[in-house]
């Protein structure tokens, strides 16, 4: 049997790494390299950072975007149209809009978007929450801003669909978004236009 050619810490480091989305053996093995040339207290700083996450970090209860407090500091300014809502994918769609710096509502993450295939229907994201969100009667649009994929064109649909009979302008972010593109990948200035521009969709 041959020698271990790489410690078994600098290993299970890697290993590790390669879990995250996009990092391949080759980039991990970089990373965890670097990390191991720099000093122990940089080392020491990046773990308990990563120690800390998941207990100082929650789901807004209103918007369930991450944050350190409840309600997010969105959902808590009183400067923000309440009765605007942008329903996003993902927690880095809305940091993407904030960056377009035009939009001022609030938002709604749905944590996903409908997968049939992969077993993700309307129970498995956060369309429940968004209509419990409405019922409120403070709403008077819902703006959706899934991405130009197919999945997020599909959720986009149905969300259209499902919120056709309430008494809700339901708007579609405009073109400018190139098809098949996460908006989070958007530069802010096609991001700017595209919510400026949004669509009524009925």
């Amino acid at each position: 049997m041959s020698p271990q050619v790489i410690p078994h810490a600098l290993d299970r480091l890697i290993q590790n790494l390669t879990k995250l989305p996009g990092i391949g053996k080759k980039t991990a093995s970089r990373l965890a390299l670097n990390i191991l040339r720099r000093p122990a207290a940089e080392a020491r700083e990046l773990a308990a950072a990563l120690n800390d996450l998941h207990s100082a970090i929650q789901l807004c209860s209103s918007c369930f975007t991450f944050s350190e407090n409840d309600p997010c500091a969105i959902c808590g300014d009183l400067k923000r149209d309440s009765s605007l809502i942008c329903v996003v994918e993902q927690p880095g769609d809305l940091l993407a809009i904030e960056k377009a710096g035009n939009y001022l509502g609030h938002y709604h993450i749905l944590h996903g978007v409908l997968a049939p295939m992969d077993g993700i229907g309307p129970n498995e994201i956060k369309i429940t929450e968004l209509e419990a969100r409405l019922n409120s009667g403070v709403v008077t649009e819902v703006f959706i801003a899934t991405s130009s994929t197919v999945p997020g064109e599909a959720t986009a649909n149905y969300l259209i669909d499902r919120l056709q009979s309430r008494n809700i302008l339901v708007s579609r972010l405009a073109c400018g978004i190139p098809m098949g593109m996460d908006i989070k990948y958007a530069d802010r200035h096609t991001l700017a236009r595209a919510i400026e521009s949004r669509s009524q969709t009925r």
